[in-house]
């Protein structure tokens, strides 16, 4: 009987050292599954091979080097308006009228004119808020687009040219002065001469609520003779009445003083 004891606790003992195995060396699947990964340091040690990355690990990259400071960039240069722009860019409108070749600055005194009476017949122009002198045979009325009211001499033999007198809201921008204002206006009026031609003053005053431009028109052998009126008429924009007579018609030169004495507001 005390042999059989024996065995017994001798087999208990077999057991006990087989479950203490077991648990000291646990599996090496659960192992995998259960501990915390950590990322591989940024750099491998000296003494051992480089470690690979796993795709599910992300290292923090390098900070990045501060770029190097960008060169300086030259002055960018704007050059000369080209003639017959309105608006040259990174000019104000006055630099690109004072920049233009083909209209000199208007310096000096000028004499005013002696203007004769207004004319009692006008056109009434409500875009504009002004009322346009209408003139006389051999002008007539002719159809306005794109300006507002517009009025012609007969075709001459051999030219596109002839007399023209319209009117229109603004078509540049406004100044601070009226003077200023019809400068720009007698520039863009050069859209309506000849290729090349070029301004000369020949007179400047102010008129009410404006200011009128009278000035001679060089192109080629050929001459015409021009003026502005810019004027307040009320509305959101000034208008502009301008008119042009060719050589060819110089006998008409005579009725540019009658429309710039006659432009007035409606009403």
């Amino acid at each position: 009987m005390r042999d059989v004891y024996r065995g017994l606790a001798v087999a208990a003992a077999v057991v006990a050292a087989a479950a203490a195995l077991v648990v000291v060396l646990p599996s090496e699947p659960d192992e995998v599954v259960t501990r915390p990964v950590t990322a591989p340091p940024a750099a491998p040690s000296s003494s051992g091979p480089a470690l690979s990355i796993s795709p599910a690990v992300s290292a923090s990259p390098a900070p990045a080097e501060a770029p190097a400071e960008a060169p300086a960039e030259p002055p960018v240069d704007r050059g000369t308006p080209t003639p017959g722009t309105t608006l040259a860019p990174g000019y104000t409108a006055m630099e690109a009228l004072y920049a233009d070749p083909r209209v000199p600055r208007l310096t000096g005194e000028f004499k005013r004119m002696s203007l004769p009476s207004p004319s009692r017949r006008v056109l009434e122009d409500k875009r504009t808020g002004l009322a346009v002198p209408r003139l006389p045979k051999p002008w007539k009325a002719y159809g306005p687009a794109p300006f507002s009211t517009k009025q012609v001499l007969p075709k001459t033999r051999g030219t596109s040219l002839r007399g023209m007198v319209v009117s229109c809201p603004l078509p540049i921008m406004e100044q601070d002065s009226a003077r200023d204002t019809a400068l720009l206006a007698a520039r863009w009026t050069l859209n309506h001469h000849p290729k090349g031609a070029k301004i000369s003053w020949l007179a400047s005053q102010s008129v009410r609520n404006g200011w009128m431009l009278v000035y001679r028109v060089s192109h080629g052998d050929h001459t015409s003779r021009a003026a502005v009126v810019i004027m307040d008429g009320g509305m959101s924009k000034p208008g502009l009445v301008f008119v042009t007579v060719p050589d060819m018609q110089r006998k008409q030169w005579r009725d540019i003083g009658r429309v710039v004495s006659g432009v007035r507001v409606l009403g």
